[in-house]
């Protein structure tokens, strides 16, 4: 990456971090329902730092046929047969995410999205399946890399529980607001765009030439 001209694009290798949160029926991607879903995109700013920018959300009708698990009900406090909820069809919800993001890809310059997730094979899992039930024949999203913010926060904050490793990294959250899908997806973010940002503060990014580099133990062993 040119430090004269930042680019998510160069950053990610061609690949545009978006941060997807989804709240459902249970854990089965196949069989329940999805309940709510959100996306935060991603800016880079002139000096190379990554920062939350547009946030999409839809409440969602459950598919025909969906299991629901009351036990996910509880834990999150959805109501799914709530009219003020607004909710909209699966098809509609998707599009909703899929054409911004897509539009988002193009300005980047970017090859395709990759998600962001805390825990990110859950929302990855409900993401696709929801995909394959709807017929998309675009989705913009790589079908099965993802950027884990568990397994980063795990790494650089010794925290993998959102709450607290958005509590490690200065980022207020609020219990009472968690499991909320705009919620989660938006600290979420915060959290990624502190992990990388952080990463960069400290010399990791751009990485030095390889002539610079430390040799590795295959050449010490050699």
């Amino acid at each position: 990456m040119s430090e004269k001209h930042p680019s998510l694009a160069l950053r990610f290798r061609g690949f545009l971090p978006v941060v997807v949160d989804v709240e459902t029926g249970g854990f089965d991607a196949r069989h329940d329902a999805l309940l709510e879903i959100a996306a935060v995109l991603l800016e880079m700013d002139s000096g190379g730092y990554l920062r939350p920018a547009t946030r999409i959300h839809f409440h969602v009708d459950p598919f025909p046929g969906a299991n629901i698990e009351q036990a996910a009900l509880d834990f999150t406090g959805i109501d799914p047969s709530n009219p003020l909820r607004g909710a909209v069809a699966e098809d509609i919800a998707l599009s909703g995410i899929f054409d911004p993001v897509r539009k988002a890809v193009k300005q980047n310059g970017c090859n395709r999205a990759v998600l962001v997730g805390h825990n990110s094979f859950f929302d990855q899992g409900f993401l696709n399946a929801a995909s394959e039930r709807n017929d998309v024949k675009r989705n913009p999203f790589h079908p099965f890399s993802s950027f884990d913010t568990a397994a980063l926060a795990g790494l650089v904050y010794g925290q993998t529980v959102l709450a607290k490793a958005c509590e490690a990294a200065g980022i207020r959250f609020s219990q009472r607001e968690a499991h909320s899908a705009l919620y989660d997806a938006t600290r979420t973010a915060e959290l990624f765009c502190s992990m990388v940002n952080r990463f960069r503060d400290l010399g990791g990014w751009p990485p030095p030439p390889p002539a610079k580099m430390p040799p590795t133990l295959v050449r010490e062993l050699d």
